[in-house]
């Protein structure tokens, strides 16, 4: 089965988990590309984003949108969360642009660092706002997500690939 693995990555936290699943599947017809130029002719589709406002990437959405009759299976980094609840918000987010039709087998998200700029940026809005408690929250969900993907990030993405896989086969 010809096997396409299609992301788009800001800070480099998609792109390891796209690699990281390419190196779980079978090597055979395994296409492995940017968002920015997909293939056509796979039967399979890992497609991953970073999250942007709350949804995928526009690169993202746009290959979503055009995809017919193909088996998907979405992966997801996002700087928030580290819940599965939050995580299930942002899939519900993504699946409104994938057009009927498509056979949706499963989607996977982590957490993942963000740029050391988000962080001062919160320092900065936490010294002109002092009583604003929900920036020492994010401050602390940027330092918690430093280490992310983690080895168990990889480790849970890896073992998803593989069921996507043979649930794709079926």
């Amino acid at each position: 089965m010809k096997t396409a693995i299609v992301y788009a990555s800001k800070t480099g936290n998609t792109k390891l988990l796209a690699e990281t699943i390419r190196a779980a599947l079978p090597q055979q017809e395994v296409i492995f590309c940017d968002a920015g130029t997909p293939p056509s002719d796979a039967e399979l589709y890992f497609i991953g984003s970073w999250t942007d406002k709350g949804s995928c990437d526009a690169a993202v959405s746009d290959l979503l949108h055009s995809l017919q009759n193909k088996k998907i299976a979405y992966f997801g980094t996002a700087g928030f969360g580290g819940s599965p609840a939050y995580y299930e918000q942002l899939w519900q987010r993504v699946v409104t642009v994938i057009p009927e039709g498509n056979q949706l087998l499963g989607h996977f998200y982590c957490q993942g660092k963000m740029p050391m700029s988000v962080r001062e940026r919160y320092v900065a809005l936490m010294t002109a706002h002092p009583d604003d408690t929900k920036l020492q929250v994010n401050v602390e969900n940027f330092d918690r997500a430093l280490s992310h993907p983690d080895d168990e990030d990889l480790s849970a993405v890896r073992s998803w690939a593989k069921e996507m896989y043979a649930l794709s086969e079926k």
